[in-house]
C-alpha cells in the first residue's frame, strides 16, 4: 500500500494543529498584544515586519511552508486557489509579506485596500482589540503609500499577473482616495486599476469601508452601476490590449454586511448585469451588537467592527445571496473557528478569508480550516 494511511495521516495534522495552538496562544500571541504597550497598531506593523523577513528568507520559508498544508484546489472565476482559506484585505496593505502568505497556509492574498493616492489615514488611535468579545474594531482610513507605490513593490518582488511568483493568487483592494470628489469616484478607481491591473489576478472594488466618507454610498445602484462597468470594461480592453494575459483580470465587489436586503438585491442585480466576476461578503459592521464585559466602551468609538460580532450577520449576507445568484462568494467576516469556516462555505461561499480570526486565533485556524475543509 503506497503512502500515508488516511487516519494516520489526519492524526498527523492535528497533531500540527494543536502544536500551532499550543505555540500561538501561549508565546507568540501575549507577546504580541503586549507590544507597543497593548497599541494593536505597532503589533500589526512588527507582524509585517516578521512576514518580510520571512517572505526574503527561502530556507526558512520552505519550513514553515512545510507546516502549513492548504489542503484541495479550489477554481473561483477561471482562477485556482491552492486550498478554500485566504488572507483578507487590510492585514497587508502594503504588499510587504507578499511572499510569506503562500508558506503560512493561505490558498491567497488581497493586498490593499490601496487608493490612487497616497495617503497617511485617521488619526492615530484607529486600531482596537475588542478581547473579551472576539472583535476588532478599525478607523483606519485606508493608510496607503499609493497604487504607483504598491505597483513597484510588486515588480519588484517579481509579481505579475498568473506567474504566481508567491506561490499563490494574488488580489488587490481597490478603494477612492479620501480628497476625490464622490463625483470623481470612477476615474479614481480606473488610475488605480490601469496601474496595478498587470499584478493582479482579481481586484476587488472596495465600496463599503465605513472608514472613508460617502465611500459607501458608491453601493447605491446609479453609482455602483457606473463603477462596476467602467472596471469590467477596462479589464477587457486590457486584455485586448494584452493578448498573452488571456482573460479579462476578474472584478468583484465586496459589500457591506450592513445593506438591507432590498440594496442587496439591487448591488446583485448591478454586479450580474455589468459584468462582475464574483461579490466579496462581507466588509466591517457598523454595528455594535455582540461587545460584551469591558468592550462595550467601544461602542462609542467610531470605526468598522470585525471578528466574531459579524459572525452570524455575515454568513446570513452570504447565504442570502448565494440563493439568489450564480456569482461566486468570498466569504469573510467572523470566521473565528473551524465550525464558522464550514458553517459559512455551507452558507454557500465558494472561498473563505480571515482576518480577525488570525488575530486571535494564529495559524492553527487557518491548519485546522483547511485540514477540515479538504476533506469536504
Amino acid at each position: 500500500m503506497s503512502g500515508l494511511d488516511p487516519q494516520r495521516g489526519r492524526a498527523a495534522g492535528q497533531r500540527r494543529v494543536a502544536a500551532l495552538d499550543w505555540g500561538y496562544q501561549q508565546v507568540l500571541r501575549p507577546g504580541l498584544f503586549r507590544i507597543g504597550g497593548g497599541d494593536p497598531e505597532v503589533a500589526h506593523e512588527k507582524t509585517l515586519a516578521a512576514a518580510s523577513l520571512l517572505g526574503r528568507v527561502g530556507p526558512l520559508r520552505a519550513a514553515v511552508r512545510a507546516l502549513h498544508p492548504r489542503g484541495r484546489t479550489v477554481t473561483v472565476a477561471g482562477i485556482d486557489f491552492p486550498g478554500p482559506v485566504g488572507l483578507a484585505a487590510g492585514l497587508d496593505k502594503f504588499g510587504v509579506g507578499v511572499h510569506a502568505w503562500g508558506a503560512l497556509g493561505f490558498s491567497h492574498v488581497e493586498l490593499g485596500t490601496v487608493t490612487a493616492l497616497a495617503q497617511p489615514g485617521n488619526p492615530k488611535p484607529r486600531l482596537f482589540r475588542a478581547r473579551e468579545s472576539g472583535g476588532i474594531l478599525n478607523r483606519m482610513g485606508f493608510n496607503n503609500p499609493g497604487a504607483t507605490a504598491l505597483a513597484d513593490t510588486l515588480r519588484t518582488a517579481g509579481i505579475s499577473r498568473g506567474n504566481l511568483v508567491a506561490g499563490i493568487p494574488i488580489g488587490i483592494s481597490l478603494g477612492k482616495s479620501k480628497v476625490t470628489p464622490l463625483e470623481e469616484a470612477t476615474q479614481d478607481y480606473l488610475t488605480s486599476f490601469a496601474l496595478l491591473a498587470p499584478f493582479a489576478d482579481y481586484v476587488a472594488i472596495n465600496v463599503s469601508s465605513p472608514n472613508t466618507p460617502g465611500l459607501r454610498s458608491l453601493q447605491d445602484g446609479a453609482a455602483l452601476a457606473e463603477l462596476v462597468g467602467a472596471l469590467t470594461r477596462a479589464a477587457r480592453e486590457r486584455a485586448a490590449a494584452v493578448p498573452a494575459e488571456g482573460t479579462p483580470v476578474p472584478v468583484f465587489v465586496k459589500v457591506a454586511p450592513d445593506l438591507t436586503f432590498d440594496a442587496l438585491e439591487e448591488v446583485l442585480a448591478v454586479c450580474t448585469d455589468n459584468g462582475a466576476a464574483g461579490l466579496i461578503a462581507t466588509n466591517t459592521t457598523l454595528s455594535r451588537e455582540g461587545l460584551v464585559g469591558a468592550d462595550r466602551i467601544l461602542g462609542d468609538e467610531a470605526g468598522g467592527l470585525s471578528g466574531a460580532p459579524l459572525t452570524v450577520r455575515a454568513r446570513e449576507v452570504v447565504s442570502w445571496l448565494a440563493e439568489r445568484s450564480e456569482l461566486p462568494i468570498i466569504g469573510v467576516g467572523g470566521i473565528m473557528t473551524v465550525a464558522d469556516a464550514q458553517g459559512m462555505m455551507d452558507a454557500g461561499a465558494a472561498l473563505l478569508q480571515v482576518y480577525s480570526g488570525y488575530i486571535y486565533r494564529g495559524p492553527a485556524l487557518v491548519a485546522e480550516a483547511n485540514q477540515a475543509l479538504g476533506r469536504a
